[in-house]
């Protein structure tokens, strides 16, 4: 059986100019795994022993968050792009010897891996997110429910450095207060978990990266969305969505039409959690997991 996940040692790699944290394990097909906000890649550790069974797994930890770099802000926010935080994916799968690989991602990671899929079409061979629909149609779509339910998305894009100060003054309760606040509360985490995202919430520049993430979120990214669209360009490779059936984006969005409409190949449910689904239901997300990717 593959060591915890909170056991292995944690690998950094210089790539895309930043260096971008990451533990390894497993053998077999290479599956590169992304976490979402305020979390680290330690969200992984639930579905960590079964996957690496069957996968070379990459469990990474995105710029502005974790043990990775977190670049300075500018004004354009196109640090923390998710184009250019794709590209420090693309790099550091081929600084690790892998050419093509699959993508389970959740909630910021997911919308960097959607991003990776669209600029790395030729990489990605298939691909999971969760509890995600396209940040164009969320924005686009956003109603006064939507916006009561993610209300950290219009919070976090208020010029600096107001939300950046208020996080910083006390990232433990910011953590506790934005996970502890959804269906479930804090119960559902492990202690070294959210011990894990409670350190790396404190470390000097993850305020900035958060709030950096949003921002570019809200401008850069949904630029670079309506382009692509413009351009024709859709998601090509085996797609599966899952959403948590007690969260907010299957209640205020219809997650497949959306995807559906950018995708070749895309199917999906909701399933019995809210929305921090690999700690929620890992038994499921294993399930679906091996379904998407195989076991071989």
């Amino acid at each position: 059986m593959s060591p915890s996940l909170f056991d292995l040692p944690l690998q950094k790699h210089t790539v895309n100019g930043v260096q971008i944290a990451a533990r390894v394990a497993g053998d077999g097909p290479p599956l590169l795994l992304l976490h979402g906000h305020p979390q680290t890649h330690v969200i992984w550790h639930r579905v960590w022993p079964e996957l690496t069974r069957h996968h070379t797994c990459v469990a990474a930890d995105l710029r502005g968050y974790g043990d990775s770099d977190k670049p300075a802000a500018t004004p354009d926010h196109a640090p923390y792009s998710k184009r250019d935080m794709a590209r420090d994916m693309a790099e550091l799968m081929t600084a690790l010897g892998h050419a093509q690989f699959d993508v389970l991602a959740h909630d910021r990671g997911a919308r960097v891996a959607h991003r990776l899929a669209l600029d790395h079409a030729s990489r990605v061979r298939r691909m999971m997110l969760l509890d995600i629909a396209p940040t164009l149609d969320m924005y686009e779509g956003t109603t006064r429910a939507f916006a009561q339910a993610y209300y950290h998305w219009f919070w976090l894009i208020q010029p600096a450095p107001g939300p950046e100060t208020m996080i910083a003054y006390d990232p433990k309760f910011y953590v506790r207060s934005i996970m502890g606040g959804r269906p479930g509360g804090l119960a559902l985490f492990d202690p070294r978990a959210l011990a894990e995202y409670e350190r790396c919430a404190a470390l000097p520049g993850t305020a900035t990266g958060i709030c950096e993430d949003y921002r570019a979120a809200a401008t850069i990214d949904l630029d670079h969305d309506r382009e692509g669209r413009a351009r024709g360009e859709r998601l090509r490779m085996p797609l599966r969505v899952f959403w948590g059936e007690r969260g907010a984006v299957g209640r205020n969005f219809d997650v497949l039409e959306l995807w559906r409409a950018i995708a070749d190949d895309v199917d999906g449910r909701a399933l019995p959690g809210a929305h921090y689904l690999a700690e929620e239901v890992p038994e499921l997300i294993i399930e679906e997991a091996h379904r998407l990717f195989g076991t071989a």
